[in-house]
């Protein structure tokens, strides 16, 4: 059952990407350009996102298991340093120059789209150098 409900929900957020357009590093970009021909539409995406997230950890706080049985565990650390500020950089500078985010490049990647598997690539190397270096022990 574990599986099957990955499964479903992996494609229904893949398919929420693709209709979203968050697959399409030029609607990314276009959103990103500001001071150029600025295209809102991704801000009703990341709005639609953010209020099912809400109702969703709301909902999961008065949880302790998934559907799936797994347990529910949500971080409690609120700590705003040095490491996620980088982090957050590091994040929007890849999204902004790449046009993708780790969920939508895998979902262009599957499609076939070069850009998407190069930006891929880089970020499991940047994963894994992570992992190798600034991982807390």
């Amino acid at each position: 059952m574990r599986e099957l409900i990955a499964l479903l929900s992996g494609l229904i957020f893949g398919l929420g990407l693709i209709v979203g357009g968050m697959t399409d590093p030029g609607k990314v970009k276009g959103f990103l350009d500001v001071a150029g021909l600025w295209d809102p539409s991704l801000a009703l995406v990341m709005g639609g996102a953010i209020a099912v997230g809400v109702f969703a950890f709301a909902a999961a706080r008065r949880r302790s298991t998934a559907w799936s049985g797994d347990r529910i565990d949500i971080p409690s650390n609120t700590t705003i340093d040095g490491r996620l500020i980088g982090g957050g950089l590091l994040f929007g500078t890849g999204w902004g120059i790449g046009g993708f985010c780790p969920g939508p490049a895998l979902v262009a990647m599957s499609s076939g789209l070069g850009s998407a598997a190069i930006f891929v690539v880089a970020m499991l190397v940047g994963m894994a150098l992570h992992d190798r270096f600034l991982a807390p022990r």
